[in-house]
């Protein structure tokens, strides 16, 4: 039982990081775009 929350929460830590990684690529796009010249 230990071994299968453990893995829930290595997972989830996992989930987490992934989702900030694309949000934090995301906005870095949108910036980009933004202040990019014409």
């Amino acid at each position: 039982m230990k071994k299968l929350i453990a893995l829930a929460v290595v997972a989830g830590a996992v989930l987490f990081v992934v989702r900030r990684n694309r949000a934090a690529k995301a906005e870095a796009d949108l910036w980009r775009e933004a202040t990019a010249e014409a």
